[in-house]
């Protein structure tokens, strides 16, 4: 049973911080969710009568942080009148040798939504407008919208790809083009070859123009033709690659982030961020989840099965469904997915909000093989009476 936050608070001060034993972590820290930001947008993750929502609509994993990442955890509970800053130049340091990059080519967040964030409040303007996507992840719209930057959004292409021409196309001028690859919503993504010629296109075209790179579900994606775009950061100071420990790690509640670029582009963007922004718990997660590539092969083989499975249940109720390779996949209902999230909801799951323009596409997040085997069940429901 897992302990209650006061019953964990007792046994801290029974034990000491610095001794509670780690094989009670997994327990003690139950109160460390997987969810993070978007999960913030659903107001409760219970039912009325107490019977846990499935939550399917943050694109988070189920699992949780790795056992040694709660451990690393707990360890650091004597650190916590301390400010952070030791354990956070360590996280900074073992992040730049797991890219064979320089410190230097490094920066941290609060998560990388605080990436998304600094990026676009630092290299747009009134008279640099934000290239992005429609549909893609909002953070770069909404922080230039709050900060009156003009935005143009290109939306996706037939296939529901992000389209690269276009954005080149349309690119001249722009203080930001952010690319989420794979991209949330849709899945969709494009390999290393055709990301490399965009972005030697836009150099080309509007040299003072910058590319940011969401990652944020990297460690997912099984498609040969697909890479990371770290290695251009180091020849261009143009571009910024954004990661984060929130989605195969599980540590979405935990909030730890970070981009890769060039040193002089981590020094325009260094003065935006928090100081101290990544807590002494988070980052000493992070640190060793970054030691365990076995862990990382775990959640992706789990993922890909339950994934898998429920796209899958989709296409036998009759309904397309969009290739994914991240945690999440996107299908097209046939009628309006804010009343399709209600009807779930209704019933206990909780899937994707509405993503403008598509009028008729839900996004589905993948939890476990059993939350998935009950919320396709009641998708079936739904759908055949809705």
């Amino acid at each position: 049973m897992p302990l209650s936050r006061r019953t964990f608070l007792a046994s801290v001060g029974a034990a000491g911080a610095g001794t509670v034993v780690a094989s009670r972590s997994a327990h003690a820290l139950a109160w460390i969710a997987s969810r993070g930001r978007e999960g913030s947008r659903d107001g409760g993750q219970q039912l009325t009568g107490g019977e846990a929502i499935i939550k399917l609509d943050s694109n988070e994993n189920p699992y949780g942080p790795a056992a040694d990442a709660l451990d690393a955890v707990m360890r650091m509970f004597s650190e916590a009148p301390r400010y952070p800053d030791a354990h956070e130049e360590a996280l900074q340091a073992a992040i730049a040798a797991h890219h064979k990059v320089g410190t230097d080519a490094v920066l941290l967040g609060c998560g990388s939504t605080e990436i998304l964030a600094l990026a676009t409040q630092a290299l747009t303007s009134p008279t640099r407008p934000l290239l992005t996507v429609a549909p893609t992840f909002e953070t770069p719209r909404d922080v230039a919208a709050r900060n009156n930057v003009p935005i143009q959004a290109i939306a996706v292409d037939g296939s529901l790809r992000i389209d690269l021409q276009a954005m080149y196309e349309r690119c001249r001028g722009a203080g930001l083009l952010f690319i989420c690859n794979p991209n949330n919503p849709t899945g969709t993504l494009h390999g290393i070859g055709d990301l490399t010629h965009f972005i030697g296109q836009v150099r080309a075209r509007s040299p003072e123009s910058h590319v940011l790179v969401d990652e944020a579900y990297f460690e997912y994606v099984s498609d040969p033709a697909y890479g990371t775009a770290i290695p251009l950061t180091q020849g261009n100071p143009r571009v910024i690659v954004s990661r984060t420990f929130s989605k195969v790690y599980g540590m979405a509640g935990l909030r730890a982030g970070y981009a890769i670029a060039h040193p002089e582009t981590i020094r325009r963007l260094q003065p935006w961020r928090t100081p101290s922004g990544v807590n002494a718990f988070a980052a000493a997660a992070a640190l060793s989840s970054l030691e365990l590539p076995d862990h990382v092969a775990r959640q992706r083989a789990l993922n890909s099965e339950a994934r898998t499975f429920a796209m899958n249940a989709m296409r036998g109720l009759g309904f397309t469904v969009v290739p994914s390779q991240a945690n999440f996949f996107l299908t097209d209902i046939r009628r309006d997915p804010r009343a399709f999230q209600r009807e779930m909801r209704a019933r206990g799951v909780a899937v994707g909000r509405y993503f403008a323009p598509l009028e008729t596409h839900a996004r589905i997040s993948i939890g476990t093989m059993e939350e998935m085997q009950r919320a396709m069940a009641i998708a079936a429901e739904v759908l055949r009476h809705g």
